[in-house]
């Protein structure tokens, strides 16, 4: 009975030890519904407000010039430039000084702190104001345009810091918290759940967002996303909205990116991106049985661009890519990221299917640049084929050069049928047809004698710069 009652007591000691430690989801269990009044308690003093100053010029419409300044100021309700002279219309841009509010979070206690690229960029001037209200100026130890992730720090010691979280370990249907300014108004609390993870938007390829449906508005920006255990596992960047309002549709960066472009940036000073030379597409359901793929899935290259990793990998075109470094590719959106934060000149282990069969490259990152290719028409010879649906015509070497391009034929016009159905387009070229070369029309005709009926079949294209896969479906 003794050696129980110590036992008890030991437990219960360790219970209050742990007490401060529990998830503030612990205190939501009696109500059903999560209450964040502690977590905001104690998390909001990391929190603070960037306000920045930028000088910009203006220019008067040349429509206006001989007609009183104070009049148009009045008409407009614009406001006097300060040392302006009044009465006298300007003939030359003159400065006046624009502002924005944004948030961020403190990441250190000796002032190092998170925030949007946009919210800082271009800044003459950055205030940084906290909790008690105190404001220091700040100044940018670096930024990343890519991720839209920038790095400030003020002069102060011992500041409340923020927890970081890991955003990996996040799952869809996770309550979530954000502190920021939407439209000014101090230090907002705003909640909802994790909708989506992953989320790939448009020109931000190497950015795997987390889509929630906290209420973020203008302000938000550079604020942070707080997970139920107080720690942060996003920052604020985007929304999706109609009236600039919030529509249940926010976008946050994952903090795993974020802190990875932290520490480049402190001992660097600039971010470096693994390359591994592609250009990829989604893996659609008629791709993937033109492939023989049981399920749409990995990223389908459209073209290995020269020297580069791939290249040297021996990775081609219409290679899918179904696991980089270890890890399984489901959608094209997956593999960027997972690139750009890969080490340079280390060898990773790449899977793809190649017409069918499974095979594995090892390739050694560079770091990222830009490609750039020429698409152009072409005076070739041309010919037409009822059996594709589309007129063709030969391309010239120089054209060829230009698209880096070993052959081709471009398609002067979609006559409808199979290639009006596969979504060819005038200007196309076509590179391949059932991974057969078209190196000519004549080529094409005799490869379009050949290829089986009902069968989708990849033809890869050129266009607009991109090569892409379209599945080909010849009728009887």
């Amino acid at each position: 009975m003794k050696k129980s009652s110590i036992f008890f007591g030991v437990l219960i000691s360790a219970l209050l030890l742990l007490q401060p430690t529990l998830s503030y989801a612990a205190k939501a269990n009696n109500y059903g519904l999560p209450d964040f009044s502690r977590l905001v308690e104690d998390t909001n003093s990391s929190v603070v407000n960037i306000s920045t100053t930028k000088k910009v010029a203006r220019q008067f419409n040349p429509e206006f010039r001989g007609l009183p300044d104070d009049m148009l100021r009045h008409f407009f309700g614009l406001p006097q430039f300060r040392g302006e002279p009044r009465g006298q219309l300007p003939d030359t841009p003159r400065e006046e000084e624009s502002h924005s509010l944004g948030s961020g979070f403190i990441i250190s206690e000796d002032g190092y702190i998170l925030t949007n690229n946009h919210v800082v960029e271009g800044a003459d001037e950055i205030i940084v104001r906290m909790r008690n209200r105190k404001e220091l100026v700040a100044k940018v130890i670096g930024t990343d345009p890519r991720t839209d992730v920038a790095l400030i720090k003020i002069d102060a010691d011992n500041l409340p810091y923020a927890k970081i979280g890991k955003s990996s370990s996040l799952k869809v249907g996770q309550w979530v918290l954000a502190i920021g300014e939407p439209f000014g108004l101090d230090f907002t609390a705003t909640h909802g759940i994790i909708s989506a993870l992953g989320r790939a938007l448009p020109d931000d390829t190497y950015v795997p967002f987390i889509q929630t449906d906290v209420p973020i508005n203008p302000g938000n920006s550079g604020g942070p996303l707080f997970n139920l255990d107080g720690e942060v596992v996003g920052i604020n960047s985007q929304i999706y909205s109609k009236t600039g309002g919030s529509m249940g549709l926010s976008f946050s960066i994952p903090i795993d990116i974020a802190m990875n472009v932290v520490n480049q940036l402190k001992s660097d000073g600039k971010v470096v991106r693994g390359y591994l030379g592609v250009q990829i597409q989604e893996v659609t359901n008629d791709l993937a049985k033109s492939f023989d793929l049981p399920k749409p899935q990995g990223a389908l290259v459209g073209q290995t661009y020269p020297n580069t990793a791939a290249e040297k990998a021996g990775i081609e075109a219409g290679d899918i890519i179904l696991e980089f470094d270890g890890k399984v590719i489901n959608k094209s959106t997956d593999l960027p990221p997972i690139v750009g934060i890969t080490p340079i000149n280390k060898s990773v282990k790449v899977k793809v299917l190649r017409q069918g069969k499974v095979k594995y490259f090892t390739v050694k990152l560079s770091s990222l640049d830009k490609a750039d290719s020429i698409a152009s028409n072409s005076n070739g010879k041309s010919d037409s084929n009822n059996r594709l649906g589309a007129l063709v015509k030969e391309l010239d070497k120089p054209d060829l050069e230009a698209l880096n391009l070993p052959f081709g034929v471009v398609v002067t016009k979609v006559l409808g049928g199979p290639a009006k159905k596969a979504g060819l387009q005038q200007g196309d070229v076509i590179v391949t047809i059932d991974f057969k070369p078209v190196k000519s029309v004549a080529a094409l005709k005799k490869i379009m004698k050949k290829l089986p009926e009902d069968r989708s079949l990849p033809v890869r294209v050129v266009r607009d710069q991109r090569s892409l896969f379209l599945p080909l479906v010849l009728g009887k």
